[in-house]
């Protein structure tokens, strides 16, 4: 599902207790949380916050796809690294790489395949990707 290509960007983030079913694992949906955290950093540090999006470009970028494999347990307290890499950027969308390791051990506990889609802000119509953001997340990516 996920290669072995070295992720462009890491977001870390410790487990909670909010995070986790009553046994102290991790549950499914909570996963989701710390893939929308890491693409939201992903996003801010390649070109800027969404909201600074929505403002300058009128555009939003929005989950169109996502498929995501659960390999290993994560549980309370542990620390685990996100990591976002862009597979094929295209014209409206974006199709990325996500993995969530445990920091601890380095075992990868979740991987994931989402294609964001960059949408106009008022009726959430498909648009192009302005090229200068694209040159922005080619360039973040090949880092």
């Amino acid at each position: 599902m996920v290669g072995a290509v070295e992720p462009a960007f890491r977001w870390r983030t410790r487990v909670y207790w909010e995070d986790t079913d009553a046994g102290g694992v991790v549950y499914h949906a909570a996963y989701l949380r710390f893939l929308e955290r890491a693409r939201t950093e992903w996003m801010r540090a390649a070109v800027a916050g969404q909201d600074a999006l929505r403002r300058s470009h009128g555009i939003v970028f929005v989950v169109r796809e996502l498929n995501i494999a659960y390999d290993k347990p994560a549980r309370l307290d542990d620390e685990l690294d996100s990591s976002v890499r862009v597979e094929r950027l295209r014209s409206a969308s974006i199709e990325l790489a996500q993995v969530i390791t445990r920091v601890a051990d380095t075992m990868v506990v979740a991987r994931a395949r989402v294609r964001v889609a960059c949408v106009d802000e008022h009726g959430f119509a498909p648009c192009r990707i302005p090229s200068g953001i694209a040159a922005l997340i080619e360039g973040h990516n090949s880092e």
